[in-house]
């Protein structure tokens, strides 16, 4: 069995298990049709920014800037939205032209990530997080910090409807998640990715352009954000400049549960679906179980902590020998006979 599906197997044990004990936990809540939308149409928003992520680790590197992103897209989309009636134009227009301008602005952002990085040569965690807090900024100039609402009725609809009982987020996610698959297991572009951050220099001398795997993985990764924000902005009808500043942690913690190498060269789609759907599960529970967010937030830090040491001693091949550490360490104290 592959490393690969190896630990998908592992993470839809854990699915299973997880979801069992939520059921047995909450008998009649947990399996509830509206529950059950509920998740599905509130995984979306955090699921495409850990996609992002996982890319980002895949190629070598990491990419901080992915919530501003949201912010500054889903903003821009916002404003346009917000004037529709003095546009005069039918909804269906503008909603278009909203939807147009989030994934374009989106695209330049990463456009801007790729370059810095790939032509300055700033690494990627300080050139995302200097561009993290320009996105940002910008966001908060468009709106003075305040939200911006007045949306037409027809965009709400696009995440607040389903079809065939699953919600519209769900779908576009499910068929991101598709297209993400086959781009990184089928295509030429996904195995650049994946030598590139295995290997620079290998990838460098097999002919391919740096720079341009780069520029477009980087692009790739911001529209994942700027979609996100489409469908954030249309199910909250609003759009403030702070929304989704809590991902960031997660999309993390989503990518490395779900068996990204933060080292690059290594990354599976079906993982980071799997452990999508596992951190839904529990921080579904653990809402109705009365846990706060940051509560939630602490357990998540401390699950990524968790897997990044074992991630350490299993490369190492020291797992064995912090296992049988742990094993000794709470082994009852045996008595001497006398």
């Amino acid at each position: 069995m592959t490393a690969k599906r190896s630990n998908n197997v592992t993470l839809l044990i854990l699915f299973v298990v997880v979801t069992a004990a939520a059921v047995i936990a909450l008998p009649g809540q947990f399996l509830s049709v509206g529950n059950l939308q509920n998740m599905m149409r509130n995984l979306p928003e955090y699921g495409l920014l850990a996609f992002g992520v996982m890319l980002a680790m895949t190629i070598g590197g990491i990419d901080l800037s992915g919530v501003s992103v949201l912010s500054l897209s889903g903003v821009v989309a916002a404003l346009i939205l917000s004037h529709h009636e003095a546009m005069g134009l039918p909804p269906w227009v503008v909603i278009a032209l909203a939807i147009a301008a989030a994934i374009g602005t989106a695209a330049l952002c990463g456009l801007i990530n790729g370059l810095v990085i790939s032509a300055a040569g700033v690494p990627a965690i300080i050139a995302t997080l200097g561009t993290n807090g320009l996105y940002f900024g910008l966001a908060i100039g468009l709106t003075d910090g305040s939200s911006v609402g007045g949306f037409p009725l027809e965009y709400i609809r696009i995440a607040n409807s389903a079809f065939l009982g699953i919600p519209i987020p769900f779908w576009i996610f499910g068929v991101v998640a598709l297209v993400l698959g086959v781009l990184m297991d089928r295509t030429a572009l996904g195995f650049q990715i994946r030598m590139l951050g295995a290997s620079p220099m290998a990838a460098r001398f097999s002919g391919f352009s740096n720079r341009a795997i780069l520029v477009k993985t980087f692009v790739i990764i911001a529209v994942l954000a700027g979609i996100s924000a489409v469908i954030l902005t249309s199910k909250v009808a609003t759009m403030r400049p702070n929304y989704g500043q809590e991902y960031l942690l997660l999309a993390v913690l989503l990518s490395v549960l779900g068996g990204t190498n933060p080292d690059g060269g290594f990354s599976s789609v079906l993982g980071v679906v799997l452990a999508i759907l596992t951190i839904q599960v529990i921080a579904t529970a653990s809402t109705f179980m009365g846990f706060t967010p940051f509560f939630r937030n602490f357990l998540y830090g401390l699950m990524l902590l968790g897997i990044m040491v074992t991630h350490y001693y299993r490369n190492t091949g020291r797992l064995g020998e912090l296992v049988t550490h742990i094993k000794r360490r709470f082994r009852p104290i045996e008595t001497e006979e006398r």
